[in-house]
């Protein structure tokens, strides 16, 4: 039976905890933690903010033997976590003790899904974890929607590559994603229903400000308006099927609306991937190996491509702080004790000794699975229902851009296997040259 006590904590000074407030939850929610804002994020780059925020916690874990850090924010209970093994144990207690869901996840999500799986609580998340599970197929590499999906991926891809000609930016590689996205989740009729994507955007740019901005219920209602609209077709070949024959209680169009966030962040991984396979010259011909030589439109597992993807979001995770509420007396704290994973700390962790390169291999050999603290899809009970499902799309998406095609990154930070990889990558501003591969 798994332990659900953490190391007993220490308080921080309250020098210690204004230094992590300014060095690691600042830079983090100024970053938009629910809507990326591209030019915070450019500045982030830039300034490279991770790396003082894991200095910091390095030297506070090595003050503190990794026990955890009661932080002296007034009328709240929070702390932070300082070694791998607290992460482990954490995770592992969801949905009680240690809940997913947090006042400050709830004041958040509860702009645009007041009613998804990540902000339930127990008795409510069991069946909708069920009915999220139905549909998105978690622990089967290929979702049983593969083949339509891998064609759906293979057409647009060829769009984006005929639309970008010699230079591929963000802001057409996102298009093109969303376009993809909308047809997966809802089927080909809402490909092209930017409406419905920039009318989410508008509700997480709300999230992002969490309690301080007031909720926009007409807003919400022509976003859930226009989406059931969507699942009502449940057109064939698209996960809106999917959830048609799923069981849903009602809340179906929240449980989608946090997919539709989740599928923003995958985006984001698979154009920073794109950026190491350019820079990365062993790991791209590597992954071009595994590329099937049968029609681009068959589904494939991919693996070594999958753990390229792995590598990008331990390296930048998009899920920086992973947040968990005490639901009854843990002997650590009164119930309500907001507990805090910063995900770069132990990602980049200096005693790792890939912390700073890309190492795909990890994610093959076992050494990932042997470290607790790193999740790049969360662990425990309440990991990601749809890591495989994104794993699958962002792969098969680099898949088919690589292999008639080479990229050169043009702009944004070096990228270099003989040197440390940047702490903090802003995708925003990425950007390539698009030739085609020699015949």
């Amino acid at each position: 039976m798994t332990s659900t006590h953490l190391t007993r904590p220490v308080t921080a000074s309250v020098t210690e905890t204004l230094r992590v407030a300014a060095e690691v939850a600042l830079p983090t929610l100024a970053g938009g933690v629910i809507k990326r804002r591209p030019a915070a994020m450019g500045l982030a780059g830039k300034l490279q903010v991770d790396r003082p925020a894991v200095k910091l916690l390095s030297r506070l874990r090595d003050r503190y033997d990794g026990r955890p850090l009661k932080l002296r924010v007034p009328g709240r209970s929070v702390e932070l976590v300082l070694s791998g093994e607290d992460v482990g144990t954490l995770l592992a207690g969801a949905p009680t003790p240690f809940s997913p869901s947090t006042v400050e996840k709830r004041a958040a999500l509860g702009h645009f899904q007041p009613h998804g799986l990540l902000i339930s609580d127990a008795e409510d998340r069991r069946p909708r974890r069920r009915f999220t599970e139905a549909v998105l197929e978690p622990g089967r590499p290929l979702h049983e929607l593969a083949a339509p999906f891998a064609r759906a991926i293979a057409g647009e891809t060829a769009v984006l590559l005929g639309e970008a000609g010699s230079k591929l930016t963000w802001d057409a590689f996102n298009v093109a994603w969303w376009r993809l996205v909308r047809t997966i989740v809802l089927g080909p009729e809402a490909r092209d229903d930017e409406m419905l994507t920039d009318l989410l955007e508008r509700l997480r740019l709300d999230a992002n400000w969490a309690y301080a901005h007031p909720r926009r219920k007409q807003l919400r209602e022509r976003f859930h308006a226009r989406l059931a609209g969507h699942l009502g077709r449940a057109e064939p070949g698209s996960l809106a099927a999917a959830i048609a024959g799923a069981g849903d209680d009602g809340t179906a169009a929240d449980q989608v609306a946090h997919w539709l966030f989740a599928f923003d962040a995958a985006g984001m991984v698979t154009f920073r991937t794109l950026a190491l396979l350019a820079t990365h010259p062993a790991a791209l011909e590597r992954a071009r190996t595994e590329l099937p030589d049968a029609d681009p439109a068959e589904p494939q597992q991919l693996g070594y491509l999958r753990a390229c993807v792995l590598e990008a979001v331990r390296l930048w995770p998009t899920t920086p702080m992973i947040l968990r509420e005490t639901t009854e007396e843990t002997g650590r704290g009164p119930v309500g004790t907001t507990v805090l994973i910063y995900t770069p700390f132990f990602h980049r962790d200096a005693q790792l000794p890939y912390a700073d390169r890309f190492e795909p291999d990890i994610w093959l050999d076992g050494r990932a699975e042997a470290n607790p603290a790193l999740v790049p899809f969360s662990a425990g009970p309440a990991i990601c229902p749809g890591r495989d499902l994104v794993q699958f799309c962002t792969s098969t998406v680099l898949a088919n851009l690589l292999r008639e095609h080479a990229f050169e990154q043009v702009s944004g930070p070096v990228i270099a296997p003989d040197r440390p990889l940047p702490a903090t990558l802003d995708n925003f501003h990425l950007e390539f040259g698009v030739s085609r591969n020699a015949p």
